[in-house]
């Protein structure tokens, strides 16, 4: 069973990442304007919540979110994502974050086989969270349509980068 240690600091916070480049690339692939944004922040900070109250959750999962809850840790990760977008248009940061995901998937099945399909289904439940959490093309959080194609689109592509069935 992996656990923190099986990992090294780089590689962990690679994991980390990826966690958080889920939902960036959904946001990033159809951004819903400040209120869908901040829908979509919670809906990624509550799949984490989700994680840690889940029973049938990895201990490896559990770790994750367990470091996410310590501050100095979701300050390293942050501003190691904001190292990775440094520059980055929108299509961009969805490019580089769909990147950051298949970096951790290679790591997940390498390091942690056993795991790895469990944890790459959660990141890419966390991408459909988000994708769900407010709806596109309406006026004030009226109308359109809950998952636009481009969030459906990103969808497909996260499920490519952590090689799971879209």
């Amino acid at each position: 069973m992996a656990t923190k240690t099986t990992f090294t600091p780089e590689e962990w916070e690679l994991l980390m990442a990826g966690v958080m480049s889920s939902g960036v690339a959904v946001t990033a692939a159809d951004p819903s304007g400040l209120w869908g944004l901040m829908k979509e922040s919670f809906a990624s900070a509550k799949s984490l919540v989700d994680a840690k109250a889940n029973p049938q959750s990895s201990e490896l999962i559990k770790a994750i979110v367990a470091d996410f809850e310590n501050s100095q840790t979701r300050t390293r990760v942050r501003a190691a994502m904001k190292k990775r977008l440094e520059g980055a248009s929108g299509t961009d940061v969805k490019a580089r974050s769909i990147e950051t995901l298949q970096q951790a998937s290679e790591l997940l099945d390498a390091k942690a086989p056993e795991e790895a399909k469990s944890v790459k289904t959660w990141m890419r439940s966390i991408g459909q969270n988000v994708a769900e959490a407010a709806p596109e093309g309406g006026t004030f959080g009226f109308g359109g349509v809950q998952v636009s194609e481009a969030e459906k689109a990103t969808l497909a592509e996260l499920s490519n980068a952590l090689k799971l069935p879209a």
